[in-house]
Parts: C-alpha cells; structure tokens; sequence
C-alpha cells in the first residue's frame, strides 16, 4: 500500500480525529535534531551535498516532491543520530541513493537507481546499497512511515472554518507548497511538524485570505496542542523565506540559509564537495560499502 503523508498511521483516514493525540505525542521521534547540524560540522555540509544532488535528480527524472520530501527527512533524521568520521563525496552518494530507495519504496514507485547514479558519476553495487539502507533502517528505529507537516494540515484547516470547499482546497494545496519549499531551511528544524503546518497554512492564508488571517491567526492559536510563542517564532521565520523565494535572490557567499536554489547555487560554488558529474561513464568508480556499525558512529572505507 502506498505510503499517504498526510495519514502516517495506519487506518488513520477512518479515525482520524481520535488518532492526531497520537501523532502530536509522538511527532517528535520523527523530527531531526537542530543541534546536530552547526555549519562547522560535518554533516552540515553532507545535508547540503545531499540536497543538491536529490534537487538534481528530481529536476531529471521528474518523480513526486513526496519522494523527494520522504528522501530529505530520512537523511536528516538519519544525520542526526549518527557521527559521520568522513567528507567525501561518494558517503553523500550512497546515503542520497539509499533514502530514495526507501522513499521509492514507500511510495511503490520504482526510481531508475541506476540512471541517478550514472549521472553522477559512482556506481554502487547492490549488496552496498542494501546494507545503507539496512542502516538507515537501524538508525531510524524502522520508522518510516514519518510524520510530518502534511499530516497536520487537514487537523489545523478545519480550525479556519472557511465554509468553501474549493478555498479551503486552495489554502491547503498552498500550504503544502510552502512545506515542500521550506524543507531545506535548518532553522525550521527547531520546531515541530504541526507547528511547522499551521505556520503554513496560516502563510497561504495571508497570501489568500488577507483579511481573514488574524481571525485565522486568533482560531489556531486556541489549539491546545500548540504554542503560540513557538507558532509565531515559526512564522516569522518561514515568511522570511517565503520572501528570499519571491525574490529569486541566492547570495553565492553565504550557505546560511537553504533553500533549492540556494542548495543548487552554493554547491556549484563550493570546492568542498565536488560531484563528477562528467566524468567518462566508462571510467566511473564503483565503491564498496564496508564496516559499518549500527551504533552512533557511520565509518566508511573506499576500495578502488
């Protein structure tokens, strides 16, 4: 059965309503970590890596923004719980591979692996493969079927009250825009996935609506599951990027904030993370997986 972001749990379209307790008690063991990515670590710049190259392969093959938003989540997810010993491009390759596997699978949509790998220029073989995915599935306690900001946004939409089927669907498929445009800012990371969808919805009611955003703003604030302090940290900061997206503007000198076009831009600056994307096909490497541990470090070795 194909995996629906919107209902994570099973039978959640018949119940719901009494199941979102459970989403919002457990909606954090989904979430990745803010403090694990400082733009001095490693990982940052694994994400960076990772996002450019999943933007990369989605503009080429054209698969869902679901695939892609699953793919994201599980390596954020999966940074966060592991201490990456290593900085080369071939690590970003096989856990970019790996995630879409997954998210493929998720889906039941089968992603042409191998072309993705072809472009990029490494190749790895099918027991790698497996045994990343194998990881990622350790580290992610089998939780794959995550809980994000498109599982909220029916729960928080029904909070404006609108009375208009087709406004409602239009502030909803806006929102859900706005989730998958902002998936790449690390601030965003501080906050929850239903806090992240009602700052959503309430940025594709001030664009929509605008006169009716504050009684939408003063209906969501009175959800009991929510904090408002919070809420409104969020929106600022996702109004903020929904402006740097408006206006096409992607400062090469500063990675600080991610968006796909910032992530696009700074890797083709970087010199940190080079991708042989040109490389001869029929000279292409193909690494071999070996000694990897399920516990908190990820070490990785290359035989040519």
């Amino acid at each position: 059965m194909e995996f629906d972001l919107e209902y994570p749990l099973t039978g959640f379209e018949e119940h719901h309503f009494h199941a979102f307790s459970t989403l919002f008690d457990t909606e954090s063991d989904h979430s990745p970590s803010f403090l694990a990515f400082k733009s001095t670590d490693v990982r940052f710049s694994l994400r960076r890596h990772s996002l450019f190259l999943i933007s990369q392969a989605q503009s080429s093959y054209k698969f869902d923004d679901y695939i892609a938003y699953l793919a994201v989540n599980y390596i954020d997810r999966f940074l966060s719980k592991q201490v990456v010993l290593e900085n080369k491009p071939w690590i970003v390759q096989i856990l970019v591979i790996a995630s879409l596997s997954l998210a493929g699978k998720m889906r039941n949509v089968d992603l042409p692996l191998s072309d993705i790998q072809r472009d990029v220029g490494l190749v790895f073989d099918a027991q790698s493969i497996k045994r990343m995915e194998s990881l990622i599935l350790t580290t992610l306690n089998w939780r794959l079927r995550s809980i994000t900001p498109f599982s909220f946004l029916h729960f928080f939409i029904s909070f404006f009250q609108l009375g208009d089927s087709s406004l409602t669907q239009s502030i909803k498929q806006r929102a859900s825009d706005i989730i998958f445009g902002t998936q790449y800012e690390i601030k965003l990371f501080e906050h929850k996935p239903s806090i992240l969808a009602a700052s959503a919805l309430l940025c594709a009611a001030d664009e929509l609506i605008p006169l009716q955003f504050s009684s939408c703003l003063a209906a969501i604030s009175e959800c009991q599951y929510l904090n408002k302090e919070e809420l409104m940290n969020a929106l600022t900061v996702m109004r903020e990027m929904l402006i740097e997206l408006g206006e096409s503007i992607v400062d090469a000198d500063s990675c600080s904030t991610l968006t796909p076009k910032s992530v696009l831009e700074c890797e083709r600056t970087s010199s940190q993370c080079e991708t042989p994307i040109n490389q001869d096909r029929d000279n292409i490497k193909r690494p071999r997986l070996s000694d990897l541990r399920d516990d908190q470090t990820f070490q990785i070795s290359q035989v040519q």
